[in-house]
């Protein structure tokens, strides 16, 4: 379950880094990160109210609200405000290249905080799923192709920058995996997690946004429709399901083995990127999605 989880959330995450990739670069990544916090809760109240009868969670603890609360400070206000400014900067494809850090981070915090410990096979089959995403990812664009429309393909500061935040993302996602399964300990609903992470993410990122005095440049910038389209679209793809399904994932699976799946990203990009951006795919790009989705494939046999 946890494993399937996991997988789902790639699938999420990789069409949702093109939506609001396609956003950021018309309105700006900080009011992507803004407004997608508030469509996400939107749609997870209904989806709580349609399945329990309560818009909110219910029955809580404090230290539920604590470790939930800072996980969806540090990993989605954080962690995807730097990321999502990587996607600009550096590309989808590149952000998501950085994002294959998060197995390691997530493993190495989990055997220091949680005592989580990994079988040799499990190493192997990580290493192998990385190794492959990253060769795949690492390859660069060709000269003079469709690919090399963003600041980091040609400015070294913005790709070097690009670089930093895309880490910076990935730690983010990382220590919050860590705190979300801390906070769901006892079987606690992955959905109402998920609620009170971008709930608490939400408020913090608003009240930042009001002491700056940008509340209303945030909604003139939506009435550029197209822009709106594209986060309406991926918050419903990323913050809803693909979040509500890395909650089932870490709870129901190994942060490392559930950080390692979510980390395949990079490889269902090829497709889409193709699509989206006329990326060239080559052989490389095919080869290292085999060693990836082996190391995926040996994960289930383990």
């Amino acid at each position: 379950m946890g494993e399937l989880a996991a997988l789902f959330t790639s699938l999420s995450w990789s069409v949702t880094s093109i939506q609001f990739t396609l956003a950021g670069r018309r309105v700006g990544s900080p009011i992507v990160n803004r407004v997608r916090l508030l469509l996400a809760l939107l749609y997870l109240s209904t989806a709580q109210l349609v399945l329990t009868g309560a818009l909110w969670p219910a029955g809580a603890t404090r230290d539920r609200w604590l470790w939930l609360g800072l996980s969806g400070i540090i990993g989605l206000v954080l962690g995807d405000a730097c990321l999502f400014q990587a996607y600009v900067l550096i590309g989808p494809r590149r952000g998501q290249l950085l994002m294959t850090s998060v197995p390691i981070m997530s493993t190495l915090m989990a055997w220091f905080w949680l005592g989580e410990a990994l079988t040799g096979i499990e190493l192997v089959a990580m290493a192998l799923a990385v190794g492959g995403i990253g060769w795949v990812v690492s390859e660069r664009a060709r000269q003079g192709s469709s690919a090399a429309v963003f600041p980091g393909d040609t400015d070294h500061r913005a790709r070097t920058m690009g670089i930093l935040l895309g880490l910076g993302g990935a730690l983010g996602q990382a220590i919050g995996l860590l705190l979300s399964k801390k906070g769901m300990e006892g079987g606690f609903s992955p959905l109402s997690a998920t609620i009170m992470r971008i709930l608490v993410a939400a408020v913090v990122i608003w009240l930042v946004t009001a002491l700056q005095g940008r509340v209303r440049a945030t909604w003139r910038a939506l009435e550029d429709r197209t822009a709106l389209r594209f986060i309406a679209g991926g918050a419903f793809t990323g913050p809803f399901l693909g979040v509500w399904a890395s909650m089932i994932a870490v709870q129901n699976a190994p942060v490392g083995v559930a950080a390692t799946l979510m980390a395949l990203p990079p490889i269902l990009l090829i497709p889409l990127t193709h699509w989206v951006f006329h990326e060239r795919v080559t052989p490389r790009a095919v080869a290292g999605t085999l060693i990836a989705l082996s190391g995926a494939a040996l994960l289930f046999l383990t």
